[in-house]
């Protein structure tokens, strides 16, 4: 008995300790549902740039703002490596996969990719965009949301 309650209440704590920062990324959800499956930057080539310097991509002010809040909440993992290795995630279909069966006590496989990508895009900016053209965005931010809603 006791063991169950303790159970209730991690999921308790973990409902307490993430609904903010969830919240904040919910309200790109229409917006990420709306942008699936399509390219969301496109290269900056105006004023003869081509010539002397190599394009660079140009993102949407919305997955800007959404990669800016996910950064400032406590849902970013610098260990996501170990979250990937650990749980064998090596593939966007292991990744939708891992996503789609993650519950309320796995917020690490969750935090994992959503890690992999905002900051793997720091230093890839291709990676943002792949992130909203495969619905990974999409899908761990309403996974968390149901998560915390079903246990809230």
């Amino acid at each position: 008995m006791s063991m169950e309650k303790d159970d209730i209440e991690y999921r308790r704590r973990v409902v307490n300790e993430y609904r903010p920062d969830v919240e904040r990324l919910v309200r790109y959800l229409p917006w990420l549902e709306e942008k699936a499956g399509r390219n969301v930057s496109e290269n900056f080539e105006g004023s003869g740039i081509a010539e002397h310097s190599i394009p660079f991509p140009v993102y949407d002010s919305t997955l800007l703002g959404f990669v800016k809040d996910a950064q400032q909440t406590k849902l970013l993992d610098r260990n996501y490596l170990y979250t990937y290795s650990r749980h064998k995630i090596r593939t966007v279909q292991d990744e939708l996969k891992a996503i789609s069966q993650a519950d309320i006590t796995q917020m690490d496989i969750l935090k994992g990719i959503l890690s992999k990508y905002v900051m793997g895009g720091m230093t890839k900016g291709r990676m943002w965009t792949e992130a909203v053209q495969n619905r990974i965005f999409l899908k761990v931010v309403q996974k968390m949301k149901e998560n915390l809603d079903f246990w809230g």
